[in-house]
């Protein structure tokens, strides 16, 4: 699928730009923002950056592909939706937006677990071929009931986090009151004034709720309850019985995101897991942390041939998805350059996000003079 791109909004720099003027400030830093200082959120885009890629301008072309097989699902090209918590808060009704135009454009959506809609409501949007993100709850009960409501969806990939053993401090969410347990202050009310089309959103489609965990919730919680009841629903720290148990469980394919390192990541290949997805969070939990393209590169070099690795954080369009290609990824995920896009044009903002995504990365397949996406190595500058 393909439409049209919006001429006005022919970046993701410039749908950022929007988004940040139609988003309630609460909302947007929410999204926009890292950890602590930042330091690793910038450190995710300039590390991207510094790779450099070779045109060979008077080989022999046809023309570029960019369909990209994995997990035995041959997808229309090599890059996906990451899951993000929160997404109704930041713009009504975009978990939905974007898996439908997910399934529509045949790429992975990811749903996080702390999303604002349900494993079966996402699962009917994509007639079962969405992914889903499990943060690991402390009651085993919950887990295998979390696992096997995904499994009778149909879903497609289970993805378990790693890299939020605790949750990361965010002074930007701290100021407005988005900390656990969140509030809604003067200012932040004051805030949704200033953004009418966003309040109207949010007055059609309902305040933002967990609607995955929603069924595990004691009803008329208000907002100090509901961050206690999270703060101990949820023991995000993994270990190698965790994954054992849930290797055990779920049949599908199973994905590991925020390993970094060999360590971990032999264990999980000992553990029977498919795929690691790379990641620092988006550069939200460890602000001391490395970027991820420095542990995907190397961790592609060691055991491509054992496990498929993927890798976000830091990407935002076309020439990072050909640059962590190049680098050794198998796939990548993004996850703030398609909220950036719901949060500019609401409704239109996947489909045009997903498109103006292909069109980038089409443009440098054949800049590069590149036929398959698997032959991007081949065109890496190494210094």
């Amino acid at each position: 699928m393909e439409i049209k791109i919006n001429p006005k909004y022919p970046s993701v720099t410039d749908l950022r730009k929007r988004a940040m003027v139609k988003m309630p400030k609460f909302a947007f830093e929410y999204l926009d923002g890292g950890c602590n200082e930042d330091i690793n959120l910038d450190k995710n885009r300039t590390d991207l950056q510094k790779i450099e890629l070779m045109p060979q301008y008077l080989s022999k072309f046809d023309k570029s592909n960019l369909k990209t097989e994995l997990f035995g699902h041959t997808y229309d090209a090599p890059f996906g939706i990451a899951p993000v918590g929160l997404q109704g808060l930041m713009w009504p009704n975009s978990p939905e937006i974007l898996a439908k135009a997910a399934f529509n454009h045949n790429i992975p959506f990811i749903l996080s677990t702390v999303t604002t809609s349900s494993i079966e409501r996402v699962a009917e949007l994509t007639e079962g071929k969405s992914w889903f993100q499990l943060y690991h709850p402390a009651e085993e009960k919950v887990k295998r009931d979390l696992l096997d409501r995904a499994a009778h969806a149909g879903t497609d990939v289970l993805v378990i986090l790693a890299d939020v053993p605790t949750f990361g401090y965010r002074p930007r969410d701290v100021r407005n009151g988005l900390a656990m347990p969140p509030s809604m202050s003067i200012k932040n009310i004051l805030e949704v004034f200033k953004k009418p089309d966003w309040a109207i959103q949010t007055l059609i489609h309902g305040q933002p709720a967990f609607k995955t965990m929603e069924k595990y919730m004691p009803k008329g919680l208000n907002l100090k309850k509901l961050g206690e009841f999270m703060d101990a629903t949820f023991s995000g720290r993994l270990n190698e019985d965790r994954i054992a148990s849930i290797r055990d469980q779920w049949k599908g394919k199973l994905v590991i995101k925020g390993v970094v390192n060999e360590i971990d990541a032999q264990k999980a290949i000992n553990l029977g897991v498919d795929g690691l997805i790379v990641s620092n969070h988006g550069g939200r939990q460890l602000d001391a942390g490395q970027s991820s393209i420095v542990p995907m590169t190397h961790l592609a070099k060691k055991y491509k041939n054992d496990i498929k690795i993927m890798v976000d954080s830091g990407l935002r369009g076309g020439p990072d998805i050909a640059r962590a290609m190049a680098n050794g990824a198998e796939f990548t995920f993004m996850g703030r350059s398609f909220m950036y896009g719901v949060g500019a044009l609401g409704k239109e903002g996947g489909n045009h996000t997903i498109s103006l995504m292909k069109r980038e990365f089409q443009q440098v397949m054949e800049q590069l003079c590149c036929e398959n996406v698997t032959d991007l190595p081949k065109h890496l500058i190494v210094n």
